[in-house]
């Protein structure tokens, strides 16, 4: 099939979805949509974020050099849509949805309640890359609901309902697996024969 070329652009599609939190030097609690971030490392487990400079949590980030990535699930799209199109300058976002917090364990910036996953952070680099800069930052401590842990300690992130966005939409992900990392090279079992 025939492909349009396009010039170099932002065309990395789906994306996660995510809700940051920080704080400032008053202790003041904001929070902001991200779908620039990733996985940097895993040893140890480091997180990249892209934030422009202009936005009030890129402040926050910067100074404290603490956040908390927290996973949002389907029923809080309107939440994640609102927290990227709203300034933390004009509006307190916490407020506005009445959104609870839970305290930090590993840093002082607290977490959303509401989200089954959070991760708290702490910056490590900022690298200046033109209209972002990249935040590295490592994983201290990540919170998890008891819910989405089975008895043998998987974590089942399928059941957390969680979104992705995608050029402008956001989308539910689907909880039905289509493969398992490394399935493509397992060797099937061998039937037994019947005799």
């Amino acid at each position: 099939m025939a492909k349009k070329v396009f010039k170099g652009s932002a065309m990395l599609n789906p994306v996660p979805s995510v809700l940051i939190t920080s704080k400032d030097a008053d202790d003041k609690v904001n929070v902001f949509t991200v779908g620039w971030i990733g996985i940097a490392c895993t040893h140890p487990p480091m997180i990249s974020v892209a934030i422009r400079p202009e936005r009030l949590s890129y402040e926050n980030i910067k100074d404290t050099k603490q956040f908390v990535v927290n996973l949002p699930t389907k029923d809080m799209v309107k939440i994640v849509d609102y927290c990227g199109v709203r300034s933390g300058r004009k509006i307190d976002k916490i407020k506005h949805f009445n959104l609870e917090l839970e305290e930090g364990i590993s840093i002082a910036v607290p977490s959303l309640k509401k989200a089954p996953v959070a991760l708290e952070c702490e910056v490590k680099n900022i690298i200046p890359l033109g209209s972002h800069d990249l935040f590295l930052a490592e994983i201290k401590t990540a919170k998890v609901e008891e819910d989405l842990i089975d008895d043998n300690g998987k974590i089942h992130f399928e059941k957390a309902n969680l979104i992705s966005y995608s050029h402008g939409e956001y989308y539910g992900l689907n909880s039905k697996a289509i493969g398992s990392f490394g399935f493509s090279v397992t060797k099937k079992a061998k039937r037994k024969e019947k005799k």
